[in-house]
Parts: structure tokens; sequence; C-alpha cells
């Protein structure tokens, strides 16, 4: 069994929103208003009782004011929205859980309906063809149960409560990843509304080209209302925890990002060091400790799990996990946060990790830091991760070996702040090794969404992009410019 150590802190309210009252006092959009009474899906103003709870995303440390939120419930709801909001001269941000709305929010949101699809979790499962249809605001736990109880696997996230649509069109690292690839070229159709509020298939047969976009190009499209995604004949893995005292992090540190890059296809890890809360929901050998765990799966048999981490567990683990586990119990096997959640953050792409990387991470997180960070992270990549996938969307592969993950809680402003810092310290330091890529999943901030892509595809995605919503009506939060804006050409 995996250790159930919560990342959770307890919840406060978010340290920049305003009181009720201020709130209650912005002005409302008066093309926002026409929206007010549409169709029984709810739409909340500003100043109406429902709308601050409406609008928050899933990380509350960010203070998303849009023009209005919409809840529609069905595809026709979200067609009515979608007319209504284009006659208002308003644009559309979808949303289901709000999970990396930071980029989103820093665009401005005067003039923008957020629509979220939170009311749209159906889920089919087809055993036979191991196909799962989802609707658009399903999250990952309501997939891996259902898959779970036929012994299938999807290629879901680390967290239970993330969305799958926004997961799945950012591209998708999960505890398969290295040997079955980005999640995003899992999927076989997706069903969306455009912006004249047309609902279309997309798959490798109909509106092909969009379907190339979509898997990979993010939120710029239309309002995805379902997903259809292949499942894996895996019913179970042999996955666990390694867990270390902060003080042995160099030489844990050192073994792992030796061992990483020629590992096996088979095994998918993470490395973190974490500075645990002293809060009851950790375990209380952990509770207010900094510790080094390297988590993971392994596809294959119990001996040759065991086999692919001899190594890393030569180093005497504290705490040690790994083990047979049904494949659905992965889906909490990095115990992130589950539910809103104030945080800070910062990422990027590395092209390797030698030694000098080593001493420079460890000179932010390592034994003696002070560091403000919650989790300082490295995923593996490399394996089906690397390799250009045969049929696949705008993201095919990652080019780098490693993506590191800084974040901190940010209970306060003062928190938020010393986090960002240093966060943004962490990546700093790592720049000699960064590619200059990005993996727009882990970009919490604010970044150049071509980072995300080669310049073809980029120049591809705008193309698609201009012909899908030559008006721009749509507004991901890692937006695909259309090739003209506002009579100008874009780079």
């Amino acid at each position: 069994m995996t250790s159930q150590i919560s990342l959770t802190a307890p919840r406060e309210k978010s340290p920049r929103a305003k009181s009720p009252r201020a709130q209650s006092l912005r002005a409302k959009s008066p093309r926002a208003e026409s929206l007010r009474g549409l169709g029984p899906g709810a739409v909340h103003l500003p100043g109406d009782a429902r709308y601050d709870a409406a609008r928050l995303p899933w990380n509350v440390a960010l203070d998303q004011r849009p023009a209005a939120v919409a809840q529609p419930r069905t595809v026709a709801e979200v067609q009515q929205v979608v007319r209504a909001v284009v006659a208002a001269d308003l644009r559309i941000a979808p949303q289901s859980t709000g999970h990396n709305a930071g980029p989103l929010v820093a665009q401005g949101l005067d003039d923008v309906v957020v629509l979220r699809t939170s009311a749209m979790t159906g889920v089919t499962i087809d055993p036979v063809r191991r196909i799962a249809r989802v609707e658009g605001g399903a999250l990952w736990l309501h997939a891996t149960e259902p898959a779970g109880e036929h012994g299938l696997a999807a290629l879901h996230g680390s967290s239970p409560d993330v969305g799958i649509a926004g997961y799945s069109l950012g591209g998708g690292i999960g505890w398969y990843a290295r040997r079955l690839g980005l999640a995003t070229n899992s999927l076989t159709a997706i069903e969306l509304v455009t912006a004249d509020g047309e609902h279309l298939r997309a798959d490798a047969h109909r509106n092909a080209e969009l379907f190339w976009a979509l898997r990979g190009g993010g939120g710029s499209f239309g309002v995805v209302t379902a997903l259809e995604f292949r499942l894996y004949a895996i019913e179970s893995a042999y996955a666990g925890m390694l867990i270390w005292d902060r003080e042995l992090a160099e030489p844990v540190l050192r073994r792992w990002a030796q061992w990483a890059p020629g590992a096996p296809d088979d095994v998918t890890t993470s490395f973190r060091i974490l500075n645990l809360p002293p809060v009851p929901d950790v375990p209380e050998m952990l509770r207010g400790r900094s510790v080094v765990v390297i988590d993971g799966a392994v596809l294959g048999s119990d001996d040759a799990g065991a086999a692919v981490i001899a190594d890393l567990r030569a180093l005497s683990p504290e705490i040690d996990t790994f083990g047979r586990v049904p494949a659905r119990s992965l889906v909490r096997l990095h115990m992130d946060p589950e539910g809103p959640t104030p945080v800070v953050s910062d990422s990027a792409m590395l092209a390797g990790f030698p030694d000098e990387a080593v001493d420079a991470f460890l000179s932010e997180v390592g034994p003696g830091s002070s560091s403000s960070l919650l989790l300082a992270e490295l995923r593996q990549l490399g394996g089906a991760l690397g390799r250009e996938h045969e049929g696949g969307g705008a993201l095919k592969q990652l080019d780098g070996e490693f993506v590191a993950f800084a974040a901190a809680m940010a209970m306060t402003p003062e928190m938020g702040a010393q986090g960002e810092h240093d966060a943004h310290r962490l990546t700093k330091v790592l720049s000699p090794w960064a590619n200059g890529r990005s993996y727009l999943n882990f970009a919490e901030n604010a970044t150049d969404p071509r980072t995300g892509y080669d310049e073809r595809t980029w120049l591809q995605l705008k193309g698609i992009r201009s012909a899908i919503d030559p008006h721009g009506v749509f507004v991901g939060n890692h937006r695909i410019p259309r090739l003209v804006e506002n009579g100008r050409v874009t780079d």
C-alpha cells in the first residue's frame, strides 16, 4: 500500500480576495447584463450572491474576476451561452476546475465570461473497445474508478481532482508516460462548441486538422463538451514511494539523476524535496519534517519492478512502500493537494541534470535550506515521452530529460510573495540546463506559449485557430493567437 501523505494545508481565504462589499461594488459590464437569466443554466454577474463562489478557480490564490460566470449543464446550454456571449461582444474562457488559471488571469478578464463545465461530469466506459467517453467537466477520479472495475487504466495525472479536459488538451504526464507517452495522444475524439455555436466532433477522420491542434494545443479553439480516449489493460502496477530525511538529499539525488535517463521505459518516477507542514493530515512520523521522496510506477512483474528500482532502494530509504497496487490507486500516489488550494509556483524544462545541476538544486532546497517551498520536484521524462508519437497531435513529444516544478503555499500575501520568490530562484539557478521549451501544463504563470512548440507547429496552430475562431472569441490560459489580430500579423 502507498503511504497516505497529504500535502494539503489548512484552508483559508484567498490572500488576494476582497470583502463581499468591495466585490459587490465592482462595476458590472453593461454587455454582460444581457446574459442575466439566460436559459436554465446559471449565469452569475459581479454583485450576485453566487458570483464570488462561482468565479473561484482551483488555485484560490488567484483573484479571477470575469465579466460573468456561466455554468451550463448540457451541450445545448453551452451552445446557448456561446451564442449569447458572442452577441454581447464578449469573449469566453472555457474552464472546468480552474487548475493553471494564472496565465488566464494575467490576460485580464473584464470582457471575458468564464464558462465552467464543472456540472458536466458524465463518464461511460466501453470495456470491449477499451475507450472512455467523458464529458467536458469530468475529473480524473470520475474516470479511473469505473475503468478500474474493468481492469483498465487511463493515462491520468497525479491528482484525482484535475479536470480531464484541460490536462489532456495540454499534454498529460502520468505514471505510465515513459512507456505510453503523453495522454493527449491517446485521445481518439473530441467534441466541442465553436464560436458560431456549432457542436463539432473532431477525430482522425472528421475535422482532422482541428483534432490535431486540440491534442496539445490547449483551450483556444472552443468549449470541449466531451472527450474519448484509449484505456489500457493495466490492472495493477509495481508502485510506491521511497522516503529519506532531507539530510540525505545529496547522495539520493545524484543516484536518481544518473539512473533516470537510462532507466527502462517501463518506469516513470519523480524526485521531490518536501517541506511538510505540521498538520494532522500528515502522518506523525513525517509531520513538520523536510524529506526526500522518489515515487513512481513500474509496469511488469514484481521481480522486474524490484530490479528496476534496486539501485535506488540500495540507498536504504527510511520508508519504502513499493509493491503491487491496483492501478486505480495511482491517481493518489503523488499525494497532491485536493480541493481549492492557494499556491504559487514556477517550472522549467531541462535538457539534462548533470552533477553541477544537482549542486545548484541542493543549494536552494537541500540540507540547511530555509526555502519556503512546499515542494521542489523533478519529473523524469525520456522514453516514449521523448519520441515522436506516430499519428499524434500538436504535442507529439517533450524535448527534455526532466521537468522542474517548484510550489509553495500562499495562505497570506506575505507567504505568496516569499513563495514566488523562492520558486523563481530555483528555476533561475537551473537555467543553465534549461532548453528554452516549456511544458505548458506546468507553466502556471504568464508564459510565452510559443515555448511549448517548435516553429512549424506554432504556425500551424495559429492557422487553425484563425480558421476555427476568426474573431478571437475564445481565451485559453496559454492563448494560441490568430495569424492576423487587429490588422497585424502575429509572430
